[in-house]
């Protein structure tokens, strides 16, 4: 039962990963295209999730604002990930004065409310993808340093580091050969964790208008301008929404799809090109 729910997550993940794909080629609408004759339609074949107050097609509209949301996301997560992971490693491996300031710096960033840092962030950026992305990536930091912080301190004295410097090994080839890879699982799961809240604080920030900018549309943005629609036209709000749930559900069970047919991969390379032996 518990595999059936992981294949019907990593199911609902792909799909919605290929209608965002396809809607950088095709949509049956254009997202702004309006027709004042087929405004409020309810979901039917020519619209599948109807139509708002301008009479554009809300299915359209979910497939270009999706390539918004989920590209902030995943650059929020690549780009604050590796910045925490850094910091952190470096932090908890030199030790010391560095440690310190780094700490101190975590807390200094976590000490903002997050809302506040976006607004501190988007009145001196200005409205758009890039101040949002600016601000995600400082709220999601703090989190990725101090998992990787403690995750270094966890390893640092183990015995198989310690047999490492006995060995003569340089401290990169410790930090990247030997603790890196033990800290998969913890970082993984930061992973999981930290797309899911990205795709959320997104439509969070877009629907309070600090994300993408009319008229170009976006999940939260979407939702925002069909609050007043919901006794009228519900499928308006409830289709940006369904989709950002659905989405958020199916991050963990497509990641981990991801990662196992990585891990086949390799294994079946290293099989076909063993490493060469002295």
């Amino acid at each position: 039962m518990r595999r059936l729910e992981r294949a019907a997550g990593a199911a609902l993940g792909c799909a919605i990963g290929g209608m965002t794909l396809l809607g950088l080629v095709y949509t049956p609408y254009g997202a702004n295209e309006m027709n004042g004759a087929e405004r409020f339609m309810p979901p039917c074949l020519a619209h599948p999730m109807g139509t708002d107050s301008f009479g554009r097609d809300v299915f359209s509209r979910v497939m270009i604002g999706g390539r918004y949301t989920l590209a902030v996301a995943l650059f929020t997560i690549t780009v604050s990930s590796a910045a925490g992971i850094s910091l952190g490693m470096a932090a908890g491996y030199a030790g010391g004065i560095w440690d310190e300031l780094v700490v101190r710096l975590i807390d200094v960033l976590s000490s903002f409310p997050a809302v506040l840092l976006a607004l501190t962030v988007v009145s001196r950026m200005g409205n758009g993808p890039d101040a949002l992305s600016t601000a995600l990536v400082l709220l999601f930091i703090p989190g990725y340093t101090r998992i990787a912080r403690n995750e270094v301190l966890r390893c640092k004295h183990a015995d198989f580091t310690l047999n490492a410097l006995v060995m003569g090994a340089s401290h990169r080839r410790i930090l990247f050969v030997h603790l890196l890879p033990n800290m998969k699982p913890a970082f993984f799961s930061a992973v999981y964790v930290g797309l899911s809240n990205a795709i959320i604080s997104e439509s969070a920030m877009s629907y309070l208008g600090f994300g993408a900018q009319p008229p170009f549309p976006s999940w939260g943005r979407m939702l925002s301008e069909s609050q007043g629609m919901l006794f009228n036209a519900p499928w308006c709000a409830l289709a940006p929404g369904t989709v950002i749930v659905l989405t958020v559900l199916s991050i963990r069970p497509t990641c981990a799809l991801s990662f196992s047919i990585l891990r086949q991969i390799r294994r079946r390379t290293a099989r076909r090109y063993p490493p060469a032996k002295d």
